[in-house]
């Protein structure tokens, strides 16, 4: 009688399965590390929350706006087009170009995350942010699976979340009760350039940036405020552009 064959072997189990697993220490870490940030984030939201409803949208849209959009730039960006009753197709072509920077953070995290199913991975990037990503590349620049990786995104991912709709929803309630002359409007761009002045790290960011200002200014005149979408374009176009040149001088020099 032959012998009965041999089980298979289990199959080994993923390397990021235990990575994966909750893991508290990190999570507080994650909170730990974002913390900092959290006012900042608050004080953004309130802003972007009372410029919504001094710009004419009503609570029920203003609510809708910032739970589906979250995205404090894209929504500045966009307020002035809504006002100006402009063409849905330039609302949405401008908010998408003032959040391309999101495309690169993805596919900065993809290589962490690119195994969880997807459903997850979109939760994930709907509560990205900027702060949260590079603190998260600042901690981990590997792609190997570490323990704690995943809690400690979420650690950063989920009250700086919460921190923008608390800011953003009392913005929108305060908004109606705030006067006009408290000109929170300047407040914004003033918020704006703090937050994009420390990110001008290099010689591209630096192109970038002032390309896009002259262009904005060159092109303020033009209908339903097409001058930002120029503005974002060419000035991200001039920002790759002398990457690529420094690279491929670089190259030479070698």
């Amino acid at each position: 009688m032959s012998e009965p064959l041999s089980e298979s072997p289990p199959h080994a189990p993923s390397p990021h399965a235990h990575a994966d697993a909750h893991h508290e220490a990190s999570w507080r870490e994650g909170l730990k590390t974002g913390t900092p940030t959290l006012f900042g984030i608050a004080a953004w939201g309130l802003v972007v929350g009372i410029a919504m409803v001094k710009t004419g949208l009503t609570v029920p849209q203003a609510l809708g706006m910032t739970l589906l959009v979250f995205a404090g730039s894209a929504q500045l960006a966009s307020l002035p087009l809504i006002a100006a009753n402009a063409p849905i197709w330039v609302i949405f072509a401008t908010a998408l170009v003032v959040n391309l920077r999101f495309v690169i953070f993805s596919a900065l995290l993809a290589p962490h995350f690119a195994h969880l199913p997807w459903r997850q991975r979109i939760a994930l990037g709907y509560v990205s942010g900027d702060m949260t990503v590079a603190l998260f590349l600042q901690k981990y620049p590997s792609e190997e699976p570490q323990l704690g990786k995943l809690s400690y995104l979420k650690g950063l991912l989920y009250p700086n979340w919460a921190a923008w709709q608390v800011g953003s929803i009392a913005g929108i309630f305060l908004g109606s009760a705030v006067p006009s002359e408290w000109g929170l409007g300047f407040a914004g761009t003033l918020a704006i350039i703090c937050i994009t002045v420390p990110m001008v790290a290099n010689r591209p960011t630096l192109v970038g940036v002032l390309v896009a200002g002259v262009v904005a200014v060159a092109a303020a005149g033009l209908p339903y405020k097409l001058g930002l979408l120029a503005a974002v374009v060419v000035g991200m176009v001039a920002a790759m552009a002398t990457e690529e040149m420094l690279a491929n001088r670089k190259r030479k020099g070698k």
